[in-house]
C-alpha cells in the first residue's frame, strides 16, 4: 500500500455512505481511491449485505465486497435507534458528502433527507444513487441492475444482434455505470462548494443514465426529427460483428476506416474485389452493408490462426487483441506490467487480490490505503472522532446502538 503521509486529489474531504449491494460502494471506493476519507455505515448485525455472496475465509468477507471497498471505515450504527440517529447526525454533521442508493422515501423514513440533514450541514453534498427520477410514474418502484437492463432497452438489444432470446451483462453494467457517474457528479459539486460554498442535493437515478448511455449510439436515426431513420446504430447492431474465429480460436479486430478494409482484402489475396465493389469503399457505402462485410471477414478470418492473424494486423496497423477469458485476463502481459493486480496481505483475510484504480496521476496518485474492513471495525474509532468519550462509547456497545463485527 502506499505511504498514506502522500497528498491525494481528494484528500480532506469527508464522505459518509450509507450505500450498500454495488452500485453506491463502487462510486464511494473510487472517491476513497482518489483520497476521501470514507466512513462506511453499515446496518447491524451483519452490514452490507454483498459481504455475504460468494465464497470467503471468514464470515462477512466476500469476494464481492472485498473488490468494492477498499479505502474505507466501517461503523456499525442501527439507525433506527435514537441514539443511533443521533450519533449518525453527528456524522453527517462533520460531512463534505452524504451518499446514499436506497430510494429517497426510505431516507426521510430514517430521519435522514435533504432537508434534515441540511439543517445540521448546509454545505453538504447530498448525493443520491436509485432506480428512477422523482418526477415519473416509475418514482417509487424497487430498482436493481437487471432491472434496469432490461427496462432502458439493453437486453432487447442482444436479442436483435444474436437472433436468440434477450439476455443480461455477465456484469452489473447499471450499477457500475451509474456509480462512475456519480462520482463525476459529485466530484463537480464539490468544485462548485469550493467556489461558492453552496451544498446541495444531486439525484443520479439509474434509468434515466443507462437510457442516455444506450441512445447515445443508438437513438440515430431518430435524433432527427422528423426522423431519418429507425433507432439503432447498424454497425453496433449487426448480428456478425463479434470475435472472429479463426483456424485455431478467436481474435478481436477493428477493421475499421477505408485503409483498413483495403489493407485487410491485400492481405487476405483479395484487394481486385475490394476495389470492385463501390458498397465495401468507403465508411457511408459499408455502413449500409455492414453485416454483409462483417460475414465475409468472418470467413476469411478462419483461414488463418489468432497468432498469424494478430501478426499481420498488428504489422498493417490493424486495430486488433487476443480474446480473453476470466482466467487469462490474469496472465494478461500489460496488466502485469503495469502493476495491475496488487497481491496484499488483510489482517483477517491472508492474501487477497486487488485491483489498482486503471488512473494514473502525475501528482496527486489513486492508491490503495486501506484494505476492505471487517463489519464495524472502526466503530469505536470513528465515534470517538465525533467527540464522544469512552464511556459514551461503551454504553452505545451495551444497548447495541453501535456494534463491532
Amino acid at each position: 500500500m502506499a505511504e498514506a503521509t502522500m497528498k491525494r486529489a481528494l484528500e480532506g474531504i469527508r464522505v459518509v455512505d450509507l450505500t450498500t449491494i454495488v452500485m453506491g460502494p463502487y462510486a464511494t471506493q473510487i472517491l476513497g481511491d482518489f483520497g476521501a476519507d470514507v466512513i462506511k455505515v453499515e446496518a447491524p448485525p451483519g452490514g452490507d449485505p454483498l459481504r455475504f455472496a460468494g465464497p470467503s475465509r471468514t464470515k462477512a468477507m466476500g469476494p464481492l465486497f472485498l473488490q468494492l471497498n477498499r479505502n474505507k471505515r466501517s461503523i456499525l450504527l442501527d439507525l433506527k435507534k435514537p441514539e443511533g440517529l443521533e450519533a449518525m447526525l453527528r456524522l453527517c454533521h462533520k460531512a463534505d458528502v452524504v451518499a446514499y442508493n436506497v430510494r429517497p422515501q426510505a431516507m426521510e423514513r430514517l430521519g435522514l433527507g435533504y432537508e434534515q440533514i441540511r439543517k445540521v450541514n448546509p454545505a453538504v453534498i447530498y448525493a443520491g444513487m436509485f432506480g428512477f427520477g422523482r418526477g415519473g410514474p416509475y418514482a417509487a418502484q424497487p430498482a436493481y441492475d437487471d432491472l434496469i437492463q432490461g427496462v432502458s432497452g439493453y437486453s432487447a438489444t442482444f436479442a436483435q444482434m444474436s437472433g436468440d432470446v434477450p439476455r443480461y451483462f455477465p456484469v452489473n453494467f447499471c450499477d457500475r455505470t451509474t456509480g462512475i457517474y456519480a462520482v463525476g457528479a459529485v466530484t463537480a459539486a464539490l468544485f462548485h462548494r469550493e467556489r461558492t460554498g453552496e451544498g446541495q442535493a444531486i439525484d443520479i437515478p439509474m434509468f434515466e443514465t443507462m437510457v442516455q448511455f444506450l441512445l447515445g449510439d443508438n437513438l440515430y436515426g431518430e435524433t432527427f426529427i422528423p426522423a431519418l431513420g429507425p433507432a439503432g446504430y447498424v454497425r453496433i447492431l449487426a448480428p456478425e460483428r463479434r470475435p472472429y474465429a479463426t483456424r485455431d480460436g478467436h481474435v478481436c479486430a477493428v477493421i475499421y476506416t477505408d485503409r483498413h478494409w483495403e489493407t485487410f482484402f491485400a492481405l487476405a489475396g483479395r484487394a481486385d474485389e475490394f476495389r470492385a465493389t463501390p458498397r465495401y469503399r468507403t465508411l457511408t457505402n459499408r455502413t449500409q452493408c455492414i453485416n454483409e462485410i462483417y460475414g465475409l471477414a468472418a470467413e476469411i478470418f478462419r483461414t488463418r490462426t489468432t497468432a498469424e492473424w494478430i501478426g499481420l494486423l498488428t504489422a498493417a496497423d490493424i486495430p486488433v487483441a487476443p480474446l480473453h477469458t476470466l482466467e487469462s485476463l490474469l496472465q494478461d502481459p500489460h496488466l502485469l506490467a503495469t502493476d495491475f493486480y496488487r497481491a496484499l496481505d488483510h489482517p483477517s483475510e491472508g492474501k487477497i487480490r486487488l485491483m489498482r484504480s486503471p488512473t494514473e496521476w502525475s501528482a496527486t496518485p489513486a492508491e490503495i490505503r486501506r484494505l476492505p474492513p471487517r463489519p464495524g471495525e472502526h466503530s469505536a474509532e470513528v465515534l470517538g472522532e465525533l467527540g464522544y468519550s469512552p464511556e459514551e462509547i461503551s454504553a452505545l456497545f451495551d444497548k447495541r446502538v453501535v456494534q463491532s463485527g
